[in-house]
């Protein structure tokens, strides 16, 4: 069964962000955009360059009202020594969730159990808690945060405009789809 279109289940999760530890919940996620960002583990190399990408346009998601969350099945302690150690990491202003039970990675079925190690999962949520995107790839294959904006545009131009679809490749300002009869063939 696909997570698109389920609301996030309940989750509390300890958080190292800007500095401090805080606590986080599904219900912090209500009335804005929240992308979740797992990742397997915290020094290690794919991970670092994925993060490092969201943090370097942290602001244009910001912009957009979003709200990034990076999470591992490491411990927010975890977070913090690697924020410590890592010159790219430390540019990361977002928080970063610790699941070292792997509820959340459970929740939005990334967890690989025989490693105790999240997939790396990209998943957009609305403002009513609902998962409109999701992205899983393997170990080994990193992802872009430019294309993560794009596909933030994209899900917010759909909300504000039900009966419109984005096609393959689609950009903020780009002309969208309407689908209708008189559209079939003719794409």
């Amino acid at each position: 069964m696909s997570l698109i279109n389920t609301a996030v289940k309940p989750f509390k999760a300890e958080a190292f962000h800007n500095g401090k530890f805080i606590t986080v919940t599904e219900e912090d996620l209500k009335g804005k955009w929240a992308v979740f960002v797992f990742y397997p583990a915290d020094f290690t190399f794919v991970c670092p360059t994925e993060l490092g990408d969201v943090a370097d346009h942290y602001s244009e998601l910001q912009n957009l009202g979003v709200e990034v969350y990076s999470v591992s099945t490491d411990t927010h302690f975890t977070h913090k020594a690697w924020h410590d150690a890592s010159d790219t990491i430390k540019k990361i202003q977002y928080p970063m969730l610790g699941d070292p039970t792997g509820t959340l990675a459970r929740n939005f079925d990334v967890m690989i159990e025989e490693e105790g190690l999240a997939l790396r999962g990209t998943f957009i949520v609305d403002p009513d808690g609902i998962i409109k995107t999701v992205e899983v790839n393997d170990l080994g294959i990193g992802r872009s945060a430019k294309d993560l904006i794009r596909k933030v545009q994209a899900a917010q131009h759909v909300r504000a405009n039900p009966n419109q679809a984005c096609p393959a490749s689609w950009k903020a300002g780009e002309e969208a789809l309407t689908p209708s009869l008189d559209l079939v063939g003719k794409i």
